[in-house]
C-alpha cells in the first residue's frame, strides 16, 4: 500500500511522515515506526498497529475505530478528539498521551497504566479492568457502565463524575474524592472505599456488598435501596444520609455517625451498632432483629 509516496507495510520506517487526512483504513502497520508522524484527521479504522511505535505522533481527530493498538508504544502521542471506539489498547504504553475529548467507547484498556490526560474523554462502556488510573486526569470524563473491576483509583479526584452502572468490583478507591459523583446502580462489591469522600454522592441502588467504607465521608449521600450486606462502615460519617430501604444486614456501623440519617425501611438485621450515633435518625419500619449495639 502506498500513500503520499510512503510505502505502508508491516515494520515500515515512516519517521516524521506527513500523512494528514490520509485514508489508511484497514492498513497493516504492525511493528512500524511512526515516530513523530502527522496523522491528524487520518482514517485508520480497523488498522493493525500492533506493536507499532507512535511516540510523539499527532493523531488529533483521527479515526481509529476498531483499530488494533495492542502493545503499541504511544508515549506523548496526541489523540485529542480522536475516535477510538472499540479499539484494542491492551498492553499499550500511553505514558503522557493526550486523550482530551477522545472517544473511547467500548475500547479495551485492560490492565493499562494510564498516565494520561482524559479530560472530557468518553469512556462509556470501556473495559478498564485492572487498569492503573492513579495518575490519569479524568475531569468531566464519562465513565458510565465502564468496567473498572479491580482498577486502581487510589486517591483519585473523581468528583462529580458519572459512574452510572459502572463495574467497580474490588476496585481500589482508598481516599478517592467522589464528591457528588453519580454511582447509581454501580457494582462496588468488595471495593475499598476507606477514607473516601462521598459527600452528596448518589449511590441509589448501588451494590456495596462487603465493601470497606471505614471512615468514609458520606454526609448527605443517597444510599436509597443500596446493598450494604456485610459492609464495613465503622467510623463512617453518614450525617443526614438517605439509607432508606438499604440492606445493611450484618454491616459494621460501629462508631458511625448517623445523626439525622434516614433509615426507614432499612434492613439492619445482625448489624453492629456499637457506639453508633443515631440521634435524630429515622428508624421507622427498620428491621433491627439481632442488631447488636453492645459489642
Amino acid at each position: 500500500m502506498k500513500v503520499n509516496g510512503y510505502v505502508l507495510e508491516p515494520g515500515a520506517n515512516l519517521f516524521g511522515a506527513k500523512l494528514r487526512n490520509a485514508d489508511l483504513t484497514n492498513a497493516d502497520l504492525s511493528g512500524a515506526s511512526l515516530v513523530d508522524v502527522d496523522l491528524s484527521g487520518a482514517g485508520l479504522r480497523g488498522a493493525n498497529l500492533t506493536s507499532a511505535n507512535l511516540s510523539d505522533a499527532i493523531l488529533t481527530g483521527a479515526d481509529l475505530r476498531d483499530a488494533n493498538l495492542r502493545s503499541a508504544h504511544m508515549k506523548n502521542v496526541g489523540l485529542r478528539g480522536a475516535s477510538l471506539t472499540g479499539a484494542d489498547l491492551r498492553e499499550a504504553n500511553l505514558h503522557s498521551a493526550n486523550l482530551h475529548e477522545a472517544n473511547l467507547r467500548g475500547a479495551n484498556l485492560t490492565g493499562v497504566d494510564l498516565k494520561v490526560n482524559l479530560f472530557r474523554a468518553d469512556l462509556h462502556g470501556a473495559n478498564l479492568r485492572g487498569a492503573n488510573l492513579t495518575r490519569a486526569y479524568l475531569a468531566n470524563a464519562d465513565l458510565r457502565e465502564a468496567n473498572l473491576h479491580g482498577a486502581n483509583l487510589n486517591g483519585m479526584d473523581l468528583a462529580f463524575l458519572s459512574l452510572f452502572g459502572a463495574n467497580l468490583h474490588e476496585a481500589n478507591l482508598y481516599g478517592a474524592d467522589l464528591t457528588g459523583a453519580d454511582l447509581t446502580g454501580a457494582d462496588l462489591t468488595g471495593a475499598d472505599l476507606s477514607f473516601a469522600n462521598l459527600f452528596g454522592a448518589n449511590l441509589y441502588g448501588a451494590n456495596l456488598y462487603g465493601a470497606n467504607l471505614t471512615r468514609a465521608y458520606l454526609y448527605g449521600a443517597n444510599l436509597y435501596g443500596a446493598h450494604l450486606h456485610g459492609a464495613n462502615l465503622s467510623f463512617a460519617d453518614l450525617f443526614g444520609a438517605d439509607l432508606s430501604f438499604a440492606d445493611l444486614y450484618g454491616a459494621d456501623l460501629s462508631f458511625a455517625d448517623l445523626y439525622g440519617a434516614n433509615l426507614s425501611g432499612a434492613n439492619l438485621r445482625s448489624a453492629r451498632l456499637k457506639n453508633a450515633g443515631l440521634q435524630g435518625a429515622n428508624l421507622g419500619a427498620a428491621n433491627l432483629g439481632g442488631a447488636n449495639s453492645a459489642t
